[in-house]
């Protein structure tokens, strides 16, 4: 399981992360808050509000939503491998 270290919500439903082996980098989000389950975050300011959960170390807000950080990760993996092709 990989740990977020650092997160911040940024501009156009961005978030920049950075994981405890140093990996870090931006994923967006704004395809996931125009659905139903994600509906609350297209609120900026409750964008915004992003954090840690301290227990199970996902990426979370108010209201119960959460995002898996293994998920993230190979997210951000993904986006390395590509820009090296």
């Amino acid at each position: 399981m990989h740990t977020v270290t650092e997160c911040r919500a940024e501009r156009n439903y961005t978030l920049w992360l950075r994981f405890d082996d140093g990996l870090e980098g931006h994923v967006y989000l704004g395809d996931l808050v125009a659905t139903t389950m994600f509906r609350a975050l297209s609120d900026e300011e409750s964008f915004y509000r992003v954090a840690i959960d301290p227990v199970s170390n996902a990426v979370t807000w108010e209201g119960g939503i959460n995002l898996d950080p293994d998920v993230l990760y190979r997210d951000l993996v993904s986006k390395a491998i590509a820009a090296l092709h």
